[in-house]
């Protein structure tokens, strides 16, 4: 089926789309909703929290930034508890 064709007929039933990806077409628009199908349409998938997907990248960031003494201000920006960052820093 073309692109085209399920764009319009999606955007004069909107109601009509399932949930949940009403949400993601809500919040990223049609194209957001086809692609994400035109990859995964038909897997079954377990979607993570942002948390847990870019969980590595924070703590990378608050590696960078830590100054040998910054721990509350580090805790609080990255969402950590200052013995979580301590553990993670290396550092006792």
């Amino acid at each position: 089926m073309e692109k085209s064709v399920l764009l319009q007929a999606a955007l004069r039933h909107p109601s009509e789309v399932l949930q949940p990806y009403d949400s993601i077409m809500a919040a990223g628009g049609f194209d957001a909703i086809y692609a994400f199908t035109e990859h995964l349409g038909g897997l079954t998938i377990y979607v993570p929290s942002m948390r847990t997907i870019f969980g590595k990248c924070l703590e990378a960031e608050a590696r960078n930034e830590f100054k040998g003494s910054n721990y509350a201000f580090l805790a609080r920006k990255y969402g950590y508890t200052e013995r979580h960052l301590r553990r993670m820093i290396g550092r006792p």
